[in-house]
């Protein structure tokens, strides 16, 4: 989790108020955060991953005050209008198509205030924005760039420019093979012809997303009072929140908002958009998951103190509060303002003796097998895609759908080995042999209640120069011999592994897995140059056959 330091008397002025380190130790807690240390002038709090608004000192202090009931209730931020254009150019749509941005003005920086807007770039960046492969920001001076500024993508020979704090200009390859930050996001731009980047209207390159910034347009001093902020990436919800939380902490410094008009061909959408989202909060929902008898009165007053406006069952939520997502969300804010050491314990009418599910027991004994065998466990999600799971993979499946799904995650994964090669392509910067499996659940359309079945899979990828048949089989007869079971290979075609060199696992009559090298097809799909050997079992069938 991201940690931050407060310096404790700004924290104090910020919210006018006089608070003893023990108070700020004991009400820090309880926000929802935790408190490491309080060491003379210096606060170290570390902030929950949920919680990015929190990861400056003005979004803490504005947290803190209000659930200290010193300036309660929803903050207002204004956005004016700019007039000033970017241009999204259609060369960006395969390679990082989305963008936000604003401008803000009339900031008074000094050095304590651009390390304060450093450390925020790079906690949002390491957390909101998964090391800027979700999210990548740029901030820039505004009074060095003439508008309209443009987002394109340009071939890398056509790229040069003096990246921040470099003493010459360099190319984009240079960049990528010389540069600290080139060396360590390098791999976010590998096997593209393009890189995107941000341009002025004078042609100066301002910014390589999501790499670097140029020094001469890109580089925020004292006597900066103006900055151009964007976010890039690959979702453009996720990176307008993004762009409202720096731009409500560049205000809470003093900043004056102002609005963009952001060209997407004939498409123009206006950002930020700092208006509260609106959600109905149901008051007996809240009683009966908190076990008290709140009246509306009661949750007004706590979620005023959580920073939101409440009116008649309707709930005003600030636009950099990125974690609500459902009125579960409110109650838990709710929680947090009456105050979790207010709650008082109680003991359960019922005893049951407790023990530990027996199929929980049996993959938890085929993970410590393969750990055995020095392969790494990854963890990998439910939710994927149909080019992950049918179109890279070269095969057809009949995939349960997302409905109006609002994130690159349309379907409910179908088998595993998809999203391992997915892992393995997202991992081609790490040193080789790449040797994973992952326990996890798969769904199809069946007969059951949903018309979804769940059958838990596992799923082993070899990936080295030595990756063949013979590999992923030898890892097979082990792990059968230690579960003392036996199985037959039979003949199988499958689209997704090399023909002859893919077999049914068949375990007393019934079909239990598949087991082959991966197509090369498919390896291109994924841009892997090694080889890799794969297998795939259903846990679930073969746990009722022991």
């Amino acid at each position: 989790m991201p940690l931050i330091k407060l310096q404790k008397q700004v924290l104090l002025k910020k919210i006018g108020r006089k608070i003893s380190d023990d108070k700020l130790k004991d009400r820090i807690s309880m926000l929802g955060t935790d408190i490491e240390s309080i060491e003379g002038d210096e606060i170290n709090v570390e902030i929950f991953p949920n919680r990015p608004d929190m990861l400056s000192e003005q979004g803490f202090s504005r947290a803190f005050s209000s659930f200290m009931g010193i300036n309660t209730g929803l903050k207002e931020y204004k956005t004016e209008k700019s007039n000033e254009r970017l241009i999204i150019d259609k060369s960006v749509a395969n390679i990082r198509p989305y963008t936000a941005c604003a401008i803000i003005k009339d900031l008074e920086f000094d050095d304590c205030k651009i390390k304060e807007i450093i450390n925020i770039q790079e906690k949002l960046h390491s957390s909101f924005g998964r090391n800027r492969k979700r999210c990548a920001i740029g901030i820039y001076p505004f009074e060095k760039i003439k508008t309209p500024i443009y987002y394109k993508a340009l071939k890398p020979e056509e790229i040069k420019f003096r990246p921040l704090e470099c003493s010459e200009a360099m190319s984009a390859k240079q960049i990528l093979s010389q540069h600290k930050a080139g060396k360590e996001y390098g791999y976010l731009l590998n096997g593209l012809k393009k890189y995107p980047v941000f341009i002025d209207s004078d042609d100066n390159i301002l910014s390589m997303p999501p790499i670097i910034n140029s020094h001469s347009t890109g580089k925020v001093t004292d006597k900066t009072k103006d900055v151009f902020i964007e976010c890039s990436g690959f979702d453009i919800r996720i990176l307008k929140q993004c762009l409202n939380i720096l731009a409500t902490t560049l205000a809470d410094m003093g900043g004056k908002i102002y609005s963009m008009e952001l060209e997407y061909g004939r498409k123009k959408i206006k950002t930020p958009d700092l208006e509260p989202t609106i959600m109905k909060i149901d008051l007996d929902y809240v009683n009966k998951i908190l076990g008290i008898n709140f009246k509306e009165k009661d949750i007004k007053k706590y979620l005023e103190r959580m920073g939101y406006r409440y009116n008649h069952n309707r709930v005003y939520v600030p636009a950099y509060r990125v974690d609500v997502l459902h009125q579960i969300d409110l109650v838990e804010d709710i929680a947090i303002a009456y105050g979790y050491e207010n709650f008082k314990g109680k003991l359960p009418d019922f005893f049951t003796i407790g023990m530990e599910n027996p199929f929980e027991v049996y993959k938890d004994k085929v993970s410590q097998i393969l750990v055995g065998l020095g392969l790494l466990e990854c963890y990998t999600y439910h939710l994927s895609n149909k080019s992950i799971q049918s179109e890279k993979t070269n095969c057809k499946s009949d995939l349960v759908e997302i409905k109006d799904t609002k994130t690159e995650y349309n379907c409910l994964r179908t088998w595993i080995i998809p999203s391992l090669l997915q892992v393995l392509s997202e991992n081609k910067h790490n040193e080789y042999p790449q040797n994973i499996f992952d326990i996890g659940t798969a769904f199809k359309k069946g007969n059951s209640e949903t018309g979804v079945v769940e059958n838990d899979r596992l799923a082993i990828c070899l990936c080295n120069e030595e990756s063949n048949f013979t590999k992923i089989k030898q890892i097979l007869d082990y792990l059968f011999s230690q579960l003392d079971l036996k199985y037959e290979i039979k003949d199988f075609d499958h689209d997704s592994f090399i023909e002859g060199r893919t077999g049914r696992i068949n375990v007393k009559g019934k079909n239990a897995g598949f087991i082959g090298e991966i197509n090369p097809k498919v390896l291109s799909n994924f841009e892997l140059t090694m080889p890799v050997a794969a297998l795939e079992l259903n846990l679930t069938e073969l746990f009722s056959l022991l």
